[in-house]
């Protein structure tokens, strides 16, 4: 990931639960926002459930720069949060992950 031409950094993060941990992965989501949003640097960090697909969830953050980025997920909290996390998704968390780069028209 890198960052924008603007300079901060758009994450998009796709994540499936394993079957029949649909509400243990929305409750570990749930948990993980808050903290995540009062990261120095966080602009946006929204999670979002998959209307119609129960257990699949998107999670849409922006930052500051990459570096808040990077600092966000060396976070002693985020290293412990990884094991449990894949725990609960089926796939692993890089396959989930896209980086948007904004783009608009010249007028």
């Amino acid at each position: 990931m890198t960052a924008t031409h603007t300079g901060y950094v758009t994450v998009v993060w796709d994540a499936k639960a394993k079957a029949g941990r649909e509400d243990d992965l929305k409750a570990f989501i749930t948990a993980a926002v808050t903290p995540s949003r009062n990261d120095p640097g966080n602009i946006d960090y929204e999670s979002h459930e998959v209307e119609g697909r129960p257990g699949e969830f998107v999670i849409y953050e922006r930052w500051e720069t990459r570096a808040h980025l990077d600092a966000h997920l060396a976070a002693p909290r985020m290293r412990e949060l990884v094991p449990q996390m894949l725990e609960l998704i089926d796939g692993s968390i890089e396959d989930g992950i896209r980086l948007l780069r904004p783009f608009r028209p010249a007028h």
